[in-house]
């Protein structure tokens, strides 16, 4: 079994972006359904229930999320909507390996880019617009952190 890397991973539904939650922290977190379900306060059944149809109730999403550890149902719902999301960044030191994978990403990307549009049934639709989120966020990460650097937080 290959291990996934999460952060290419993007969520094409509802339901497939709870059962992403659920297996992040199944292969993360060695968590269980009836575990995930005991932190949420909720009973294993309700859950199971909830990620076979996809309506897990909103006020619970936020629970679900941070028991799994993960984020993959609020950026599918954002994504929907036609929203990009990013991390806040953390304001954290940016260091060679950032730029490098910056521009990779950015190589990457173009490439899928150009044999979507040089082949349009040919090229795989959703690997190019995963690679393009991936690199959007990565780009919207470095501005903000640009941005933070003119306007630095107080330490109180």
């Amino acid at each position: 079994m290959t291990r996934r890397n999460w952060k290419q991973v993007r969520p094409n539904s509802a339901i497939d972006a709870l059962r992403l939650c659920k297996e992040f922290a199944q292969e993360k977190k060695n968590l269980s359904i009836e575990r995930i379900a005991d932190r949420m306060g909720v009973t294993h059944d309700s859950l199971y229930k909830w990620l076979s149809s996809g309506k897990l109730p909103f006020h619970l999403l936020l629970a679900y999320e941070l028991t799994c550890g993960c984020h993959f149902a609020s950026e599918w719902a954002a994504a929907s909507a036609g929203k990009v999301v990013i991390n806040i960044p953390t304001g954290r030191a940016v260091t060679q390996g950032d730029l490098v994978e910056l521009n990779s990403c950015f190589g990457a990307a173009l490439q899928l880019l150009a044999d979507f549009y040089s082949a349009p049934g040919k090229a795989d639709a959703t690997e190019t617009l995963a690679a393009l989120t991936s690199h959007l966020s990565q780009v919207a990460w470095h501005h903000a952190n640009v941005g933070q650097f003119t306007n630095p937080e107080l330490e109180f």
